[in-house]
């Protein structure tokens, strides 16, 4: 569950803690935090996406395709990427860390960890957090990010993640370059 007032590390442009913070301190502020999200598939390919729940303060009843949160002071993103899906969704994977950037489109700017996960059919989502779950394909889910309400971190981070995927399926020679400031996780980052 997102508590609002969990303490963070404070980063600066380059992703290096700076100092500790509580979250709503770093969110009223405007400081860079880090925030680790998961994308998650089935073995078919098809991605979860999730309602939150009514009662949530942030974002309440939008729909989501990536599930996470703050990373805790300590924490890596794959660490706090893994402890919000069983948080979340009841579910034990491991998350593998595939980009950061700076995501100004939420509340307040921060560091966005972008994992990928296979989680089974079977998952247990928290009540307190997602009122409704499903599977879609990816044209499925492109329709569904035009008339479905989502959240900012949504669409910004679906649309670079499949912006990787589509420079990891490319041959070497015609690859792209990822957006301006967006680091792979596979460069140590």
């Amino acid at each position: 569950m997102c508590v609002v007032d969990e303490l963070v590390e404070r980063v600066d442009g380059r992703d290096r803690a700076v100092g500790v913070v509580s979250r709503r301190e770093a969110v009223r502020e405007g400081w860079l935090h880090r925030v680790a999200v998961t994308v998650c598939r089935d073995e078919r390919g098809r991605i979860l996406v999730h309602r939150r729940s009514e009662r949530l303060s942030r974002f309440p009843g939008l729909y989501e395709v990536v599930v996470g949160g703050a990373v805790n002071v300590g924490e890596s993103y794959e660490q706090a990427a893994a402890r919000e899906l069983a948080e979340e969704l009841g579910v034990r994977a491991l998350p593998r860390l595939l980009f950061t950037f700076v995501n100004r489109s939420g509340l307040s700017p921060h560091w966005l960890g972008v994992h990928e996960a296979v989680v089974p059919d079977a998952v247990v989502p928290d009540p307190d957090e997602v009122a409704w779950h499903g599977r879609l394909t990816e044209p499925e889910l492109r329709s569904a990010l035009l008339e479905w309400r989502f959240t900012p971190d949504s669409h910004e981070a679906f649309g670079r993640y499949l912006a990787f995927r589509t420079a990891r399926l490319s041959p070497p020679n015609a690859r792209q370059p990822l957006a301006p400031g967006t680091q792979t996780g596979e460069t140590g980052q």
